[in-house]
């Protein structure tokens, strides 16, 4: 047998199997999928030592490639980050469920009794990197809204999905749930990307987590419909009413708290008005935090040590502790570039201007937009969605942190007493 032929035997295998895993799953009460979910934190938080084993694996190999320090944090597990896991599957097994909800109820022609409500939307394919987590928290969110879902997780973490995919399936047959309503795709090799991206028969949506160059891939070979879970460029813009104090606070936990995330800041735009002030402390306290500075013509010779920013800085995901700082020289221009450079991610104003705050807010055209706060926020657990599946920057079905809820669609439930049409 060709590799081609066995990674199409693969793909063939498992997509036959999701689809009466996510029937059966679309009729479980919400009792049923709740005891699962709480049956797969436990199975999770039983096997810590051997997904600690697993993850310290995944890491020395890691460390062997030279993969950078942020890459690093975003595959690493300890203790306090498992339990964080466990506790995310905990939070949406105590969601409300999101099935069967009435979205709409009327009465149309006929006195026909016309109700919207949400269903599940069947089998989801998510293709990730790095993050071992993801893991998790896709199949907590797909089991939650009654989805089967199909994992395949990158390279670098193959040993923590492996150990992690493994526990919450343990846990779910334990609460007697199908155990194809999670499966991780085994096979690593890229060709097989293109084989699970061209079934559109049996998978009905496909959300990618991870760099511009994997969303790309996905979005140009996949005949599935595709939510992005796009690359994060995100800013922050120091008004000049701002209060500086606050403003080197906020910037140093979006920059610095954990750089290799996406809704950690890239850019920074400072207004003109403030510059002589506001950029020398800034230069400071970068420093101290070990950043690196790119800036403009305006900025560069108010921060010691910065380099000479190019055009493709502005539109770049550094993912490490590298910033760009341009000038702006009002709110206009800082929502012009924003929207210009930006990805649609997350971005915030620091004003304590009421007027230009809600210009900014109203203006940048973002799936999260801040005001005085860390774009570090975005999130699903800080969005009370208990975890997420990505965070879209798409305008079409689902924007920002997806929950539960957003992997529900809708159908149209028409109850008549024999009405046929006049």
């Amino acid at each position: 047998m060709s590799n081609h032929e066995h990674l199409q035997q693969h793909v063939d295998d498992i997509c036959r199997r999701a689809r009466p895993a996510a029937r059966a799953l679309a009729i479980l009460d919400d009792d049923r999928r709740r005891a699962g979910l709480r049956a797969a934190a436990q199975a999770v938080a039983q096997a810590e030592a051997r997904i600690l084993a697993a993850n310290a694996e995944d890491l020395a190999a890691a460390q062997d490639q030279g993969l950078s320090a942020a890459m690093c944090d975003r595959l690493r597990l300890d203790p306090e980050r498992l339990a964080g896991i466990v506790g995310d599957i905990g939070r949406v097994a105590g969601q409300p469920d999101p099935v069967g909800r009435v979205l709409e109820e009327r009465t149309i022609a006929q006195d026909l009794q016309l109700r919207k409500i949400s269903v599940p939307i069947g089998v989801i394919a998510i293709i990730f990197e790095s993050r071992p987590n993801v893991t998790v928290d896709t199949a907590a969110l797909c089991l939650r809204s009654g989805n089967a879902c199909i994992l395949r997780g990158g390279k670098e973490a193959v040993h923590s999905n492996r150990a992690l995919a493994a526990a919450f399936a343990e846990g779910l047959a334990s609460a007697g749930i199908p155990a194809d309503a999670v499966q991780l795709v085994g096979e690593q090799d890229r060709a097989l990307l293109p084989l699970l991206l061209a079934r559109d028969q049996d998978i009905d949506l496909v959300v990618p987590r991870g760099g511009e160059g994997l969303i790309r891939a996905v979005v140009e070979m996949s005949r599935i419909p595709v939510v992005k879970h796009d690359k994060g460029v995100c800013s922050l813009y120091v008004h000049a009413a701002a209060d500086q104090d606050m403003a080197l606070r906020l910037i140093v936990n979006a920059k610095c708290q954990r750089p290799g995330v996406c809704n950690a800041i890239e850019n920074l735009l400072v207004d003109e008005a403030i510059l002589a002030q506001f950029l020398p402390r800034l230069a400071t306290v970068m420093a101290q935090e070990g950043v690196r500075l790119r800036a403009d013509r305006q900025c560069q010779p108010l921060l010691p040590g910065s380099e000479a920013a190019s055009e493709s800085d502005w539109s770049t995901e550094y993912l490490d502790l590298t910033l760009a700082v341009a000038a702006v020289r009002d709110v206009a221009a800082a929502i012009d570039f924003t929207n210009t450079y930006g990805s649609g991610h997350s971005d915030g104003i620091i004003s304590a201007d009421e007027v230009a705050a809600a210009a900014y807010l109203r203006g940048v055209d973002s799936a999260a937009v801040y005001r005085n706060a860390s774009t570090r926020f975005t999130d699903g657990g800080m969005f009370g969605l208990g975890a997420e599946v990505g965070i879209s920057t798409n305008r079409l079905h689902a924007r920002g942190p997806m929950g539960a809820a957003d992997l529900c669609t809708y159908k149209y439930v028409v109850e008549g007493q024999g009405q046929a049409r006049s």
